[in-house]
């Protein structure tokens, strides 16, 4: 099989456009040809992970950090999923998805001066999967790795003990991108600090201080990008640089005073903060992040209220996601619809199951012997329907929740935690609903949630009873062995009807990625994963 053929196939691809068509199109009467010089200022809200390791961190803003320095063997298309060449010309995929083998460019090099070649992508992945643990994504993305042999300078083949169909995305990524052989001589903690680490990338990595600063710089000679850069040489800008502002008002007073190009916040920017912006000719560029959507998962532990498939159906009737998207963002913010955000491939439209029913949901909790008080919360046997959801902070979307099951007759107590406390809650099991969410564009992500054969996350190992487990563990056994599509986007439909159904999952909302874009910056771009793609960006001088 070569990569000719697409592996990927989306059923319900949507880039979203927010509230205004970004920076290019507040230029649209501006034209003129790109231009090389000038730094970009862009200010993230956090770096919480405190890391730059692209082998180890799972941090959205970090991550658009590595794609400027680090590539990868593959490249995915945003608008249709399709697997590109970028570091690797061509690969082909045995039968059962076990082993892979690419051919390699010879024309690339690292910026170090190192020739980028077969041992180096051994030395990459071998080192990567080493990391275990210490890279949650990277544990995943190379379930099954067996070893990378160099069959020649130009050609590598990597091989898994079990079929690994998902790995071709995972080639595309930066958690899989490769750094030259000498930056593995660091140990990861070394590697975490970005002192040397050194990629293929149209930029350098200058200096990083953890949640303080980033620098880089353009990588003169770069010549290797992947078919979907417009720009296939050196990148425009000198250089770009970043900071961390945590509070919204004060990074989108920095970007409207000009202070800064881009405010890239962790949820998206308000309606209120939009049109702030726009009217500094300024534009909102916006994507839904593809991966799981931010949603509940169930502890259905015995004698758990969520321990009956009744309560927890009843719930997912109890949750007006419309309401949430329109309340909590705005009027046509996208109404989540599935386990999956619509950028994800194979995602399915499940609209007709998370529909508002709370008059269904009454019915189901009276069927389970939950029975309405005075107080209009439920009780059985003297015991009342309470569901406690530890967090780090609370926020207006919690509070809503909290009211839409209320009118149901459910009780949500809100329980806010430090980190340390939090962490110990999730692996203690102490808790009736926890929100997580993670980002890949491949279905195989809600692997690492809810598998509960590979996982040991507690949203796998609790979530689901017995025999639900067996069978959604194997759904994501054949959604890896699966190479054809169309067997493929039915494993992963049935999968996420099972999930919607069983209540292993309450989907919340559609998660989008926004960013504030000044005026005079031009080739914006998404990749696939909604992280920035900065070789085609350039600046009016």
């Amino acid at each position: 099989m070569r990569y000719r053929r697409p592996l990927l196939a989306l059923t319900a691809l949507a880039t979203l456009a927010a509230c205004g068509g970004g920076a290019d199109a507040a230029n649209d009467g501006d034209g003129g040809n790109p231009v090389k010089g000038g730094t970009l200022r862009i200010a993230f809200w956090d770096d919480a992970q405190g890391c730059i390791d692209p082998n180890q961190v799972y941090w959205i803003e970090s991550r658009s950090l590595n794609r400027q320095f680090a590539d990868s063997l593959t490249d995915q298309d945003p608008e249709t999923g399709k697997i590109v060449p970028w570091l690797a010309e061509s690969w082909e995929v045995n039968d059962d998805a076990t082993s892979y083998t690419f051919k390699l460019r010879d024309d690339v090099t690292f910026s170090d001066g190192t020739k980028f070649d077969a041992a180096a992508v051994k030395t990459a992945y071998d080192a990567t999967h080493a990391l275990g643990a210490k890279s949650l994504l990277g544990l995943t993305y190379t379930a099954g790795y067996k070893s990378t042999e160099v069959v020649d300078d130009y050609t590598v083949k990597v091989d898994f003990d079990q079929p690994n169909s998902a790995f071709l995305q995972a080639s595309s990524t930066t958690t899989l991108a490769i750094l030259s052989p000498e930056t593995y001589r660091q140990t990861p903690e070394e590697r975490c600090t970005g002192d040397n680490l050194v990629g293929t990338g149209a930029f350098t990595l200058d200096s990083y201080t953890a949640a303080t600063e980033a620098k880089l710089s353009r990588r003169d000679g770069y010549a290797w990008p992947s078919e979907l850069i417009e720009n296939q040489g050196d990148a425009y800008l000198d250089a770009i640089e970043v900071s961390y502002i945590k509070e919204d008002s004060v990074r989108v007073g920095s970007l409207t005073s000009g202070a800064i190009d881009i405010a890239w916040p962790r949820l998206p920017i308000s309606e209120a903060d939009q049109k702030v912006i726009e009217a500094t000719g300024a534009g909102i560029e916006s994507r839904s992040l593809p991966g799981i959507s931010s949603s509940y998962f169930p502890n259905v532990g015995a004698g758990k209220p969520l321990a009956d498939v009744k309560v927890r159906q009843a719930l997912q009737k109890s949750i007006d996601r419309k309401s949430y998207a329109s309340t909590v963002f705005w009027d046509g913010y996208p109404v989540v619809s599935g386990p999956f955000d619509n950028t994800t491939p194979y995602a399915t439209d499940s609209s007709g199951v998370l529909a508002y029913d709370p008059e269904g949901a009454k019915a189901l909790l009276d069927e389970a012997g939950w029975t309405a008080g005075a107080d209009g919360y439920r009780a059985k046997d003297g015991e009342p329907l309470t569901l406690t959801i530890p967090a780090q902070n609370t926020t207006p979307g919690d509070q809503l929740v909290q009211d839409q099951l209320k009118q149901v007759g459910i009780k949500v107590e809100l329980n806010v935690l430090t980190l340390a406390q939090y962490q110990a809650a999730a692996a203690d099991g102490d808790y009736d609903l926890l929100a997580t969410y993670y980002t890949r564009a491949d279905p195989s992500v809600l692997g690492s949630v809810l598998d509960s054969g590979v996982s040991q996350a507690g949203t796998a190992q609790l979530s689901q009873d017995p025999a639900t487990k067996k069978e959604i563990s194997g759904l994501f056994a054949e959604g890896l062995q699966d190479v054809a599509e169309d067997k493929r986007a039915g494993t992963y439909a049935d999968l996420q009807k099972l999930i919607l159904e069983q209540g292993v999952m309450f989907p919340l909302y559609e998660r989008v990625q926004t960013a504030g874009v000044a005026s005079k910056v031009h080739g914006f771009a998404w990749t696939s994963e909604a992280f920035l793609r900065a070789n085609d960006i350039w600046i009016s001088q």
